[in-house]
């Protein structure tokens, strides 16, 4: 039975492991060819070992059966414990329907000035990406007085926009 006690225990510091140190022990493992990508992550081996031991241990010291039947049991819940784990993070990792903006959807978008645009320099607009607001550093060809409504050009960095005044 201190076998399967020891298989649970290691698979539980084998997860605590890997959640301190989030990625370094699987760039460690792949640097020396382990390759644990997909279903073979941390997470889902720490989950199998865990239920293997645990769930032998328990069949082992509730029932007459020898270590065989243990073993067998504890391979199973095993399997479920891994495959649900490989589900589970597979879901949370999923590309959902709704990406997130990227600075293409900056242009062509309206916003207003914060802080007034000289001519040869940067000034801010507040734009509102995705329904938030977010501030970006300015450049207009012609100087524009703070609290005027404008119109993005074209995203020259990740941080500012090139920007026209709104003609009425």
């Amino acid at each position: 039975m201190s076998w399967f006690l020891g298989l649970g225990i290691a698979g539980l510091v084998l997860l605590v492991l890997s959640l301190v140190f989030d990625g370094v022990l699987e760039g460690v493992l792949d640097s020396i060819g382990g390759g644990l990508d997909g279903f073979l992550s941390l997470p889902v081996i720490a989950g199998f070992v865990s239920a293997l031991g645990f769930t032998g241990a328990i069949v082992l010291g509730t029932t007459a059966t020898g270590a065989g039947v243990a073993a067998g049991a504890g391979a199973a819940a095993g399997s479920v414990v891994g495959w649900g784990t490989w589900r589970f993070s597979r879901a949370l990792l999923r590309d959902g329907s709704a990406s997130a903006p990227r600075e293409g959807d900056l242009a062509g978008t309206s916003g207003a000035v914060v802080t007034a645009i000289p001519v040869d320099g940067y000034g801010e607009v507040l734009l509102y990406l995705a329904g938030q607001p977010v501030k970006y550093a300015a450049k207009a060809g012609v100087p524009v007085a703070r609290g005027t409504e404008v119109w993005v050009d074209s995203v020259l960095s990740p941080t500012s926009v090139s920007v026209r005044p709104v003609e009425r």
